[in-house]
């Protein structure tokens, strides 16, 4: 078993910051969600893997 280093998470610590910026108005907003669902997106297509190579993804 790992024994904890005693320096924070940096995992953690980017989720607090994230949390920590207020956007300005509506559209700032939505631009930190897309920012957010395009880096998930961007995630998601690098860990599948296609049954069906004939059929690229784009």
């Amino acid at each position: 078993m790992t024994r904890a280093k005693g320096r924070i998470d940096k995992n953690l610590s980017n989720v607090v910051d994230d949390l920590d910026e207020n956007p300005v108005n509506s559209h700032q907003a939505q631009q930190f969600r897309q920012d957010a669902n395009d880096r998930r997106h961007q995630d998601a297509l690098n860990h599948d893997e296609p049954t069906d190579l004939q059929h690229p993804r784009s």
